[in-house]
């Protein structure tokens, strides 16, 4: 599994991960094509190679080249809703501009819809965002760790005037994140970056055990008394997979059980990595059902919203979870009577080995034999599996 840590010893902002994800070594190219997907003009982006304290990084400037219009949240997703973008890269999209929105509100006393982007969403930071999603997508990341964030001291301007470091709307981003000062003046981490890493990655702390394949460094404008720069530190977990989850729970006892089986595939449709039910004796000594939900992090309030459309719950508990998994993936091996996929586990010093369910009910009822046997002989043939 490929990770990415972000190591933000200066901070980070929207376009110093940019520029690491090229310097990591994703195509420049590539990245104007997806970015080309999204249907906003106005800009040039480019990136070029600078030193930072002797140290070399990847300059990446989005000049805006025509008048943008004030942007609130409804058009930034309507702008992503319209791109041809893969589904998950539009919703991990969405959920950053949320996160971000809901932040900027919070800061200056307004609603989420009330509240226009200004410079978090004119076209550079759309640019910034959706850059770092395709291209995190582009590097094969199949998650992101952050370490914590060097956040700076002392004072900024901007338009609403002059604000202290961290902003205050950076500073609602960075809840529940591990941050530090050391001393150096400035703004180091911004609305944008905090967004961006606050929404994606799934885990702050220390480098986690991995094989170091790839480093890329994105410069910021300044120079500063440290080098100006984001690490991003692309490589494979050594044993097997791990992540961090959304776990949402919800306590039923007043619901028609014929609804439960199309709750659970609403659930899935929208993302969920996993649904089941449990039951359970309530108060009163109601029998009643627990229902869990296994989210990925960009879709808890997707899943959230879905839950409260579909069941009679009132309310739900959200935890978060980490998860360590075996590597899967699906082989196919030759049996007697055809050929079928077997789903292969590895990882932690350990193999398993599974049939596929659909794979063998199909050549069961193509060849007439009966699904045991068709189990059987495919766990016979593991050992064939390339």
């Amino acid at each position: 599994m490929t990770i990415v840590y972000a190591h933000c010893f200066s901070g980070v902002s929207g376009d110093m991960f940019l520029g690491a994800i090229v310097d990591a070594g994703v195509d420049p190219e590539a990245l104007h094509e997806e970015l080309a997907k999204v249907p906003i003009d106005g800009y040039r982006l480019s990136f070029s190679p600078v030193r930072r304290r002797g140290l070399a990084g990847t300059k990446c400037t989005v000049e805006v080249t025509a008048d943008q219009p004030e942007r609130d949240y409804r058009d930034i997703v309507a702008i992503i809703e319209e791109s041809a973008l893969p589904g998950e890269d539009k919703a991990k999209i969405k959920a950053v501009f949320k996160k971000l929105g809901e932040a900027e509100a919070k800061a200056h006393g307004r609603s989420l819809d009330h509240i226009h982007f200004h410079e978090v969403g004119a076209v550079d930071s759309i640019v910034d965002v959706v850059g770092a999603v395709v291209g995190l997508r582009l590097l094969g990341a199949k998650t992101l760790e952050a370490s914590p964030l060097h956040v700076g001291s002392g004072f900024v301007h901007c338009q609403h005037g002059t604000i202290p470091v961290p902003a205050p709307a950076t500073m609602e981003l960075l809840k529940g994140i591990p941050i530090f000062s050391r001393g150096v003046e400035g703004e180091l981490v911004t609305p944008t970056g905090a967004a961006i890493l606050a929404t994606l990655a799934s885990r702050f702390g220390p480098y986690p055990e991995m094989e170091v394949q790839q480093v890329g460094y994105g410069a910021g404008g300044r120079e500063l008394a440290i080098p100006n720069l984001l690490r991003l530190v692309v490589g494979t977990k050594v044993q097997g997979e791990g992540d961090w989850v959304r776990v949402l729970e919800a306590n039923i006892d007043d619901m028609n059980p014929e609804l439960y089986e199309h709750v659970i595939d609403e659930l899935l449709a929208k993302g969920a990595l996993d649904v089941y039910l449990t039951p359970v004796i309530m108060k009163k000594s109601r029998p009643g059902v627990l229902l869990t939900v296994i989210s990925p992090l960009h879709l808890e309030e997707t899943l959230r919203d879905c839950i409260f459309a579909q069941t009679t719950t009132i309310g739900l508990r959200v935890g978060e979870m980490e998860r360590h998994k075996l590597i899967r993936e699906l082989r196919e091996v030759e049996t007697p009577y055809g050929r079928v996929l077997l789903k292969a586990a590895r990882g932690f010093g350990q193999t398993n080995w599974a049939p596929e369910y659909a794979s063998c009910r199909e050549l069961a009822a193509k060849t007439g034999v009966p699904l045991k046997e068709i189990y059987r002989a495919a766990l016979a043939h593991c050992a064939d599996a390339p």
